[in-house]
């Protein structure tokens, strides 16, 4: 970094279910606040490899989102830079290894240490933990259609962060009030 660019990065993670909207949220956001965002890792992984995914797989996945974020990092500061934008660069990261560790944990029943010791490595500054009240949408990837499910998993995502100090907001209800719920907090994070 030469001495132009700023020290630190604002790093939001979207979290909770599958199918309760947090790439949408991700890519609103990014759009709103002039930045990018980190898409989700293992559904590159999935579609190429399929979805009879082994315990190891998930490691591969794991990995390979800590490189996808470390490179979307360095484009939003190289964009924040460019546009000469006051205050820190802003990065929204769909999935990390708070998702990960409940992946490994809810399919397989153990985790890969790996993740473990990035979960502590990593510094973010927010979750938004997406609510499942969305209508699941099937795609080829999707695991859990039923309600019961994607809700265990939705209390698994919020005994993390209530567990943990950073600040965190959940994401209910429909759009436009659902994303406009996630800017308001993300604002007064900001401030």
């Amino acid at each position: 970094m030469n001495s132009q660019e700023p020290k630190r990065i604002i790093k939001i993670v979207a979290i909770g279910p599958e199918s309760t909207g947090k790439s949408t949220l991700c890519a609103a956001l990014a759009k709103h606040f002039s930045t990018i965002w980190c898409k989700e890792y293992a559904r590159e992984y999935l579609l190429e490899h399929g979805t009879d995914y082994t315990y190891d797989d998930l490691l591969k996945i794991a990995e390979s989102q800590l490189i996808l974020e470390d490179h979307a990092t360095e484009e939003a500061i190289a964009l924040h830079n460019e546009s000469g934008a006051q205050g820190l660069p802003i990065l929204f990261i769909d999935t990390d290894m708070q998702v990960m560790k409940i992946w490994c944990e809810f399919v397989f029943g153990n985790c890969h240490p790996f993740i473990l010791n990035k979960i502590v490595q990593r510094k973010y500054d927010g979750y938004l933990l997406c609510k499942p009240d969305l209508p699941w949408v099937k795609d080829e990837l999707r695991e859990y259609p039923d309600l019961e499910t994607r809700d265990k998993l939705y209390h698994h995502y919020k005994d993390t962060l209530i567990n943990q100090s950073l600040p965190w907001h959940e994401v209910a209800g429909q759009n436009p009030a659902r994303e406009q719920s996630a800017i308001d907090w993300v604002v007064g994070l900001l401030r």
